[in-house]
């Protein structure tokens, strides 16, 4: 969730709910926000600078919620007395919670933490390079190598994913679509900026970004080259991976035939592991 855009206390109850009707296998994500779209937070009327701040208070006010009786909270963005959340949550204490890292710092403090970590869609350089850091991280704030591999097993990266019968069906459909929804959100990234002159400015970095690359940022292919880059990830101990297979202007037939083709030829790959 980007946090930020949520009473605190609305989501921990429909957090609650999720995590009884699935009977304890909800893991709750949260985020500070998006680190691009300034349209998210003009249309809640909220300032994109107070978005830290914001996560951090509303999740001190999931985690009241969720394992104490009546309470009261008085924060910089919120004024509460709430006599008690239902429903309760089926995880006790409460369901698994795991913080968004979008830059590093944010990773770093992670690691600081012994928390683990939800990356957004990044390279594999990108991506290497930041679990390096982050076990360096762990292991300088004293936690042994046990418990930095138990946290990466913890840990998700986000990727873009087509799986098309060959390589070559793959870029003829799933380029396309993946292109049209990079450049749909671009458009309208520059169309509030040329209106407001608003833009929430991204910091630069030597690495490549993939965000908006077809190389970087997009697992597409025959179920053999997408294994192979699933792969890839799971030789760095991450235990999970984020995947958006319905991409922009693509249709549900051809999104759901690339879900059924990853479950089917990539998925049992991975499932012993």
């Amino acid at each position: 969730m980007q946090t930020a855009l949520h009473h605190p206390i609305r989501l921990a109850e429909q957090l609650a709910f999720l995590d009884n009707v699935t009977k304890g296998r909800l893991i709750v994500g949260l985020g500070r926000g998006s680190s691009y779209n300034i349209y998210d937070y003009q249309g809640f009327g909220i300032d994109h600078q107070e978005a830290q701040q914001r996560l951090e208070e509303s999740e001190k006010i999931l985690l009241q919620a969720w394992t104490c009786g009546p309470f009261t909270h008085h924060g910089k963005y919120w004024q509460l007395e709430v006599p008690m959340l239902r429903p309760r949550p089926y995880t006790k204490p409460h369901p698994a919670l795991i913080r968004a890292a979008s830059g590093e710092a944010s990773l770093l403090a992670l690691a600081r933490q012994g928390r683990p970590f939800l990356m957004n869609v990044q390279s594999m350089a990108v991506t290497r390079r930041r679990i390096e850091l982050y076990r360096d991280g762990m292991h300088a704030a004293g936690y042994d190598e046990d418990v930095v591999a138990r946290n990466l097993e913890n840990c998700w990266v986000w990727r873009n994913v087509f799986v098309a019968e060959t390589d070559a069906e793959a870029e003829r459909i799933g380029v396309p679509a993946f292109q049209a929804m990079v450049e749909s959100r671009a458009a309208m990234r520059n169309r509030i900026y040329r209106e407001t002159g608003m833009r929430i400015e991204v910091p630069a970095s030597d690495l490549p970004s993939a965000r908006a690359s077809v190389e970087h940022g997009f697992i597409h292919g025959s179920p053999g080259r997408v294994a192979e880059a699933i792969a890839e990830i799971d030789r760095l101990g991450i235990g999970g991976v984020i995947a958006t297979f319905r991409l922009g202007p693509m249709s549900h037939e051809v999104a759901a035939n690339s879900l059924r083709l990853f479950m089917q030829r990539v998925a049992p790959e991975f499932r012993t592991r």
